[in-house]
């Protein structure tokens, strides 16, 4: 039996005890990895220096470094979010549905685990955490195969949480780190159609890509985000640019900050130069400019088709100039990557058009993208943000890692 099968096996049969764990169980053993994480930050902080020190001799740039870093602060904020996922209401057992039908069947639609979640993820220890939170909540069990720079870290928070889990009785196979991450054994997790119910990617186009063109497993697409904010003729300016450079600036290197800038003609004149000069005192910008966008800023380069369909990572930004609140929609729907998209306008008419017309999980008025997020949008800890539009879409949290079972009761009914 390979590597693979052999967790898949652990997974299938740990998910079936975790169908006898009520409510109170869950939480409590929530709250204690916790507690265990915060104690343990010492532990944790020396495996993700080795990480860290590994990026360095890379040559990974201080960017993606910043989604690996971890200290006691980020590790805090790990125990907080379990702690959130912990006081959340439990979906599992939920009635979404019921009645009798014209048979005099009792019929019951309910929510239940979809059984062993896998996912293959990239760069951020906390998303270990994270998901093993929102698995053990719905009384899924789960497979996570993070990428190498974080193997360390990830061995460590595993390690606390199945210490946690044994300890209080819990099979800890519930929660299982692939450790080799060679590109083969990640395949081989795409092909388990016998163990993993359904696979989410989490990181970059690449990855996500290579999913979805080799799994055999069921996937949820999730992440990649080339996100844009446009600018409307009757924008209030001032607010354009706080939000623009909120946006872009404040944490380059995740899914929901702003990739593309999108500006009416009408405004792009006064607009670009402000930006251009507020957004230098936060840090430096290359800004991959349009003809028309090229002719305003003093400093810019020439934009390909490629930029306008780019998510960057990093402090550089495509930039549109359009005619109309529709062809900045239409842009849009042509280069979106179907995550968060802004419009910043004082005009009521054009932002319900926006909302309504563009083709995007969340879709923001006079607000920054970066608030696409699980905390943020009250659902706790998220296990990645959907860009699909099946089952889940948007910020993952609880109830997206459900399914639903129909409990039928009759009286001794045949069908005739």
């Amino acid at each position: 039996m390979g590597y693979i099968n052999e967790l898949g096996e652990k997974a299938k049969k740990s998910s079936q005890t975790l169908l006898r764990l009520g409510t109170a169980q869950k939480n409590h053993l929530l709250k204690q990895v916790a507690n265990h994480l915060v104690a343990q930050t010492s532990y944790i902080l020396t495996e993700n220096l080795l990480d860290l020190e590994n990026a360095a001799a890379n040559g990974i740039t201080s960017i993606m470094v910043d989604r690996l870093r971890l200290d006691a602060n980020r590790i805090e904020a790990m125990a907080e979010g379990l702690r959130q996922v912990a006081d959340l209401t439990d979906p599992i057992g939920e009635v979404v549905r019921g009645y009798t039908n014209l048979d005099g069947l009792k019929i019951v639609q309910k929510r239940v685990p979809l059984g062993v979640v896998g996912m293959i993820f990239e760069s951020r220890p906390n998303v270990t955490v994270d998901a093993f939170s929102l698995a053990f909540k719905t009384s899924n069990s789960i497979i996570l195969r993070g990428g190498r720079d974080a193997i360390n870290s990830n061995k460590a928070l595993v390690n606390i949480i199945r210490q946690t889990l044994e300890s209080e009785g819990i099979d800890p196979n519930v929660v299982q780190l692939v450790e080799d991450t060679s590109h083969a054994v990640a395949e081989e997790m795409m092909q388990a159609v016998d163990y993993i119910d359904v696979l989410i990617p989490r990181g970059g186009a690449g990855l996500i890509n290579r999913v979805k063109e080799t799994a055999k497993v069921p996937v949820i697409e999730t992440g990649v985000g080339n996100v844009h904010i446009y600018v409307d003729e009757s924008a209030d300016l001032e607010m354009a640019t706080k939000i623009v450079i909120n946006a872009k600036t404040q944490r380059p290197s995740v899914c929901n900050a702003a990739e593309s800038l999108v500006v009416h003609e009408a405004v792009a004149s006064s607009f670009l130069p402000k930006l251009e000069k507020e957004i230098a005192k936060v840090h430096e910008m290359e800004f991959r400019a349009d003809e028309k966008a090229a002719a305003i800023f003093e400093h810019s380069k020439p934009a390909c088709e490629e930029d306008f369909a780019t998510e960057f990572l990093d402090y550089i930004m495509s930039v549109k100039v359009v005619s109309s609140c529709q062809e900045a929609i239409d842009w849009i729907n042509t280069y979106t990557s179907h995550h968060s998209e802004s419009i910043i306008t004082q005009n009521l008419k054009q932002a319900e058009a926006f909302q309504d017309q563009v083709d995007a999980a969340a879709v923001y008025v006079n607000a920054s993208t970066r608030f696409t997020d699980g905390f943020v949008f009250g659902l706790g800890a998220e296990i990645g943000i959907s860009t699909q539009k099946m089952h889940a879409r948007g910020p993952m949290g609880l109830e997206a890692l459900t399914s639903t079972k129909f409990y039928i009761n009759g009286e001794g009914q045949i069908r005739e």
